[in-house]
């Protein structure tokens, strides 16, 4: 597996659009605490930067012998809002950008079943460049439970078309994240997201979703105990012979500096990535 580092790590949860750190500085950090790869998302790089703005990011990930193992190209897909799926209707420029950066895979969102034609015809596109799309597990969107991700994969239909698997989502749409769901989507998990949480009542973040109403809980470090069971998510992984990235998809927590955050996530996981 492919431990690589997101760029959300400097972000705000509920504010991606700005960085709180340079690409040169991110890059350095995420070299020295051990990563392999970056995680691309807009407030970096995306499909509104100018060409000399994706050189130079390209030219920082590789002087820190960093690869890219996705790019997020716009902020309607970070917000998984309703202008998200538009990427699918012009995937060009985030194929580009993709090309530009090295990676293999973009990220995009499907909100309806209208959506599922276009998403055909943007892997159409991106097959011609060998690039995979994924959509990550997750609230308000087609990919909220094992049966609508599982259902939506098989109307898509294309090889290339997979899934970030995703357990904090999964959990939040009490939905089993475990070997079962594991092996039922396993053909399709091109990419692995980790964030870690506490749900409760009483939590400091609420979100909204379909098929399990508002749910609330609170952000923790991937690292600390109490959250996702990490033990169950890697015992599938292995079983099911999964071998690729393992993103760690979370800003700093209050209290951590973002080098703090990802040393100590980089050090934890490492006990369980083979």
């Amino acid at each position: 597996m492919q431990l690589s580092l997101s760029v959300r790590i400097a972000e705000e949860f509920l504010s991606k659009e700005k960085a709180s750190m340079s690409l040169v500085k991110l890059t350095s950090l995420a070299s020295r605490c051990g990563y392999e790869a970056l995680c691309m998302r807009a407030s970096q790089v995306g499909v509104q930067s100018t060409p000399e703005q994706v050189e130079f990011a390209a030219t920082c990930i590789a002087k820190n012998g960093l690869t890219v193992s996705m790019i997020t190209g716009d902020f309607d897909t970070v917000y998984n809002n309703d202008n998200g799926p538009s990427s699918l209707m012009n995937i060009t420029p985030y194929l580009e950008l993709a090309d530009k950066l090295g990676a293999s895979r973009v990220r995009v969102a499907l909100k309806k079943e209208s959506d599922i034609v276009n998403a055909q015809l943007a892997a159409d596109e991106a097959a011609e460049r060998n690039i995979e799309l994924v959509h990550q597990c997750h609230t308000l969107s087609l990919f909220e439970t094992v049966d609508g991700i599982e259902r939506t994969l098989k109307a898509i239909g294309r090889p290339n078309f997979g899934l970030v698997y995703e357990p904090a989502n999964l959990e939040i749409c009490n939905q089993d994240y475990g070997l079962s769901t594991l092996e039922r989507l396993s053909g399709w998990i091109f990419n692995v997201y980790l964030q870690n949480q506490i749900i409760k009542p009483e939590g400091l973040v609420t979100l909204p979703t379909r098929c399990n109403g508002d749910v609330s809980f609170d952000l923790i470090s991937i690292h600390a105990s109490g959250g996702i069971n990490y033990d169950k998510v890697f015992s599938g992984l292995e079983s099911i012979g999964y071998n690729g990235p393992v993103t760690v998809h979370q800003s700093a927590q209050q209290g951590e500096t973002p080098e703090g955050s990802a040393k100590g996530t980089a050090d934890f996981l490492r006990g369980f990535i083979i």
